[in-house]
């Protein structure tokens, strides 16, 4: 069920309706049946995959609470089976539905090679939508309770809820289970001003997603699909990509929190003006919080994270974002793009010596347009990075690379229209945020309420009369 399509528009005032006129366990049994049908609603066989991964980390769970009460020597040994019993289980569905048919043809073209049969590796697996996202959650909520930062949940349909809860099932934000899972167990009463952000939050999105995501999606398209596209043509793809991918994933993160604060339910802030960066390390700070600090908690820092020298970081880092770039599709694309991004990190961190050294050098500008030389140097360093994540191919990455780094053919300034088009409106109120508050870019009610509601005018305009046919959201197939 797709938050831009009309079933949506139905579903969500209903189960609203419902949901503010239940007691609170009522509540959670109404959102727990709503979430499943949500889910099932793309195809109901998803739902054994997620039911079975959520009754293994409940009961995982609980043993390994009931291992810490234990004081006898085994105690340790048994929670650590149960904790590697968990990940395995929940690896093992990941690694199946979502890698199964990118190793099977890697494998079958290699034994091709060898002049053997590769007929009996080809198994059509279907990827079940939000996999990597709630696989990522469960497993966080039993590493917790293995660490001791929360204890197992005891009602097998609240745990059920917070791994289905319907707003961030499929697309994040990947919630924690001490965050989420407290505010699924108390009780929730009614805010005003929470359910008015809400809607402010699922109106945003909607334009985001709709007018400028979905709009930027033909003209990115065209460009990929070309077999020789020009230099100019690569330029404004990528630039046109940058905002089409941060429009449709934070629009998507954005309903989704407006979705649960009209229930009074908050989710974590999942992109907080990412494009502003200045370096690597600030991107990952702004860009998918969620994934980002998942991957930093629960990958980085148990690989040793930066304990071990420099050598040891570098490793570290290179294999997180390696493994980054393969949590978001099974292609050896986003191998590359994941190391990439590694590069990037680690290059941040080697030429910071540089720049201390040459401080004094660059403090004769004013910060102003140091601020606009590093931002700007890091877009592009992106965008570079989102020709590679958006190609299919090595040769269409080296294409393209070719294509912008050479200026090859002759420039056409027609796809400037649309990228302006549909990128300027989101730009102006994405500055007027920034500039009224830039801790929070959804904190609007800091922008003069005249001014404000001129800007919901123009844009709801913009979105009735110029936004596009309802379009799957990008994530979907990670």
């Amino acid at each position: 069920m797709l938050f831009n399509s009309f079933v949506f528009a139905l579903f969500f005032p209903i189960v609203l309706g419902l949901y503010w006129i239940l007691p609170h366990r009522w509540q959670n049994r109404m959102l727990l049946v709503a979430s499943y049908i949500f889910y099932g609603y793309w195809d109901w066989r998803f739902l054994t995959l997620i039911a079975l991964s959520t009754v293994i980390d409940y009961v995982v769970g609980l043993k390994i609470g009931q291992e810490q009460n234990r004081t006898d020597a085994g105690a340790a040994r048994r929670k650590k089976r149960w904790l590697t019993a968990s990940v395995c289980a929940s690896l093992g569905i990941l690694g199946f539905f979502k890698y199964y048919n990118f190793f099977s043809q890697s494998m079958a073209a290699l034994l091709a090679n060898l002049g053997l049969n590769p007929d009996w590796f080809y198994l059509d697996v279907v990827l079940p939508v939000g996999v990597s996202f709630y696989t990522f959650q469960t497993m966080s909520y039993v590493i917790d309770v293995y660490r001791g930062i929360l204890p197992p949940a005891k009602r097998l349909d609240d745990f059920a809820l917070y791994v289905s809860y319907f707003p961030q099932l499929v697309a994040g934000p990947i919630e924690r289970a001490s965050a989420l899972l407290p505010r699924v167990i108390n009780k929730r009463v009614f805010n005003r001003a929470q359910f008015l952000e809400g809607l402010h939050l699922i109106f945003w999105g909607l334009f985001k997603k709709v007018y400028v995501a979905d709009n930027l999606g033909p003209m990115v398209d065209k460009v990929f699909a070309s077999s020789s596209p020009t230099g100019l043509e690569v330029l404004f793809a990528a630039y046109g990509f940058a905002v089409q991918a941060y429009c449709d994933f934070s629009g998507y993160s954005d309903i989704a929190r407006g979705c649960g604060k009209c229930m009074g339910i908050e989710l974590m802030l999942n992109f907080n003006f990412p494009y502003i960066s200045r370096n690597p390390s600030e991107h990952w700070r702004r860009w998918h919080i969620s994934l980002s600090t998942w991957l930093r908690d629960y990958l980085y820092i148990p690989l040793g994270g930066n304990r071990g020298g420099t050598f040891s970081t570098y490793k570290n880092l290179m294999l997180t974002m390696v493994l980054g770039g393969l949590w978001h599709g099974a292609s050896w694309v986003f191998v590359v793009w994941g190391t990439y991004q590694g590069v990037l990190l680690i290059g941040n961190r080697m030429l910071a010596p540089f720049f201390e050294r040459s401080r004094s050098f660059w403090n004769l500008f004013p910060s102003f347009i140091r601020r606009i030389a590093r931002t700007g140097t890091m877009f592009h360093a992106t965008c570079l990075g989102y020709i590679m994540f958006r190609s299919q191919t090595f040769s269409q990455i080296g294409d393209m690379l070719n294509a912008v780094t050479t200026w090859r053919g002759l420039p056409d300034w027609s796809l400037a229209v649309p990228l302006i088009q549909f990128s300027l409106p989101l730009v102006i109120f994405e500055i007027l945020l920034f500039a009224w508050s830039p801790s929070d870019p959804n904190e609007h009610r800091r922008i003069p309420l005249l001014l404000r509601g001129a800007i919901y005018g123009g844009l709801f305009y913009l979105l009735a009369m110029h936004g596009a046919a309802a379009e799957s959201f990008i994530y979907f197939q990670f």
